[in-house]
């Protein structure tokens, strides 16, 4: 074994500790895990990643979430914010690139379509309708021409709204609205269940954008793959792609492709 390789492995007791550390933790910071482990931080952040590679704990910017924490429903927008993050950021990229200039788009409540709303930049005259309430201010400035924002109910640990996917003219009349294309954050992905979230009111509001639009891409991060949580948003076939940062396993995959839902990860688009 090259020295090298000498440092990157991981002696047996050290990983078990702390991998349960994480574990019990919930989030933890690589200054904390150095200090507790009395480690460098280039230690930490070497045997993070092999952990991570693992499938034992994820790593995030500063630090490491346990599983048990990933696979925890309706966590506030702050605390999301920071898990996963790469690969959010490699989601939005690819679903911005489904954007057309001159587009009306629908983007839904959750920190994957914040990231979306921020790589917009390089588009013009979107009309952008949507219930995340932090999505207006991201949106750079040059790229829109209208931000319109669904009213209802605000829901504080998501800072989004539940309401109905409609509008009213002036004089009370529902306006009737459609999209080019919406932009669908889900919270789970199943060959059987298809895509769920935790809520059920936002599980049906999912459903109307879903319904008022020409095309659908749902956005999920590989650790909502086979999964199913509360409410069903819809079937599988009900959208045109499926965005992601990794591939699925072979029973999600061919499930995808028998309902022609196309894949979109960053190795199929080199």
């Amino acid at each position: 074994m090259t020295n090298v390789e000498k440092e990157r492995h991981l002696p047996a007791g050290r990983k078990a500790q702390l991998a349960a550390y994480v574990t019990e933790a919930g989030q933890v910071t690589v200054s904390a895990l150095a200090e507790r482990f009395g480690v460098s931080i280039d230690t930490v952040r070497r045997d993070l990643d092999q952990l991570s590679a693992d499938g034992v704990l994820v790593r995030t910017y500063g630090g490491a979430v346990s599983r048990s924490t990933i696979t925890r429903t309706d966590r506030a927008v702050d605390q999301r914010l920071s898990i996963q993050e790469q690969e959010k950021e490699k989601i939005a990229a690819l679903a911005a690139s489904l954007v057309e200039d001159g587009s009306t788009i629908m983007i839904n409540g959750g920190t994957t379509t914040l990231a979306l709303a921020r790589l917009l930049g390089q588009h013009r005259d979107l009309t952008v309708a949507t219930n995340n309430l932090l999505v207006p201010a991201a949106l750079p400035t040059s790229a829109v021409r209208d931000i319109y924002v669904f009213g209802g109910a605000v829901r504080s640990l998501t800072l989004a709204t539940i309401g109905p996917v409609s509008f009213r003219a002036n004089g009370g009349a529902e306006l009737d609205i459609s999209c080019d294309l919406a932009l669908i954050g889900v919270g789970a992905v199943a060959a059987d269940a298809g895509y769920t979230t935790s809520n059920l009111a936002e599980a049906a509001m999912m459903q109307e954008m879903i319904s008022r639009a020409a095309r659908v891409a749902i956005l999920a991060d590989s650790s909502k793959f086979d999964r199913r949580l509360f409410a069903q948003v819809s079937e599988l076939a009900s959208a045109d792609y499926l965005i992601t940062d990794a591939m699925p396993g072979p029973d999600l995959r061919d499930a995808l492709e028998a309902s022609e839902v196309e894949l979109i990860t960053p190795a199929s688009t080199r």
